[in-house]
């Protein structure tokens, strides 16, 4: 069984340290817990590993974020992978800081990477999985805001639940969508 993790976010060092990254830091965080390596192949950077028994392809778009649908449209013809073995990691400024909450299809929220991702492979059924951002900022700031960094207090908590979001991502790919889902969300 093969599946295709992606983790969204922009590249670039000035980019690292923001809300809108999370999806890197948590597929980072994955791939460092199974001991994959990622390199630059076909418009993202690439890993393989093994998770009990399953074959993981984690990939991070380097076509920034609103172009995200390039990438991952390529992994999931070039490795042969059925939309419902797709796992999508991004930020959400809906919920709350740290909360997640994980889905088998739904609109795009507003959030441009989803946007481009459902745009070329034409559907909203895919699973993904949504780490919270909050939404502290201004009417008309929402850019500012998760183009910006961590407060410091979020900074200390993220590891945690950068945590929680990689075990969830792995119950995604050993216990199946709902399993994941009902052990999960909102933790």
């Amino acid at each position: 069984m093969k599946f295709l993790i992606v983790g969204l976010g922009n590249p670039g060092s000035e980019y690292l340290e923001t809300r809108h990254n999370i999806g890197f830091k948590v597929i980072d965080e994955l791939a460092a817990e199974l001991g994959a390596t990622f390199t630059l192949d076909k418009a993202a950077f690439k890993a393989e590993a093994k998770y009990k028994g399953r074959q993981l392809v984690l990939i991070k778009p380097i076509t920034f974020m609103n172009l995200s649908g390039k990438a991952v449209n390529y992994w999931l013809q070039a490795e042969k992978i059925p939309f419902s073995n797709l796992l999508v990691i991004t930020d959400d400024i809906a919920l709350p800081f740290g909360t997640i909450r994980m889905k088998g299809k739904g609109s795009d929220g507003g959030h441009n990477g989803l946007k481009d991702i459902q745009s070329l492979l034409k559907t909203q059924e895919y699973p993904r999985l949504r780490f919270g951002v909050g939404s502290d900022f201004a009417k008309g700031r929402q850019a500012d805001y998760v183009l910006g960094e961590w407060k410091s207090e979020e900074r200390k908590a993220l590891p945690e639940r950068m945590q929680t979001a990689v075990s969830a991502a792995k119950s995604f790919v050993f216990d199946g969508l709902a399993m994941a889902m009902t052990n999960w969300n909102n933790k």
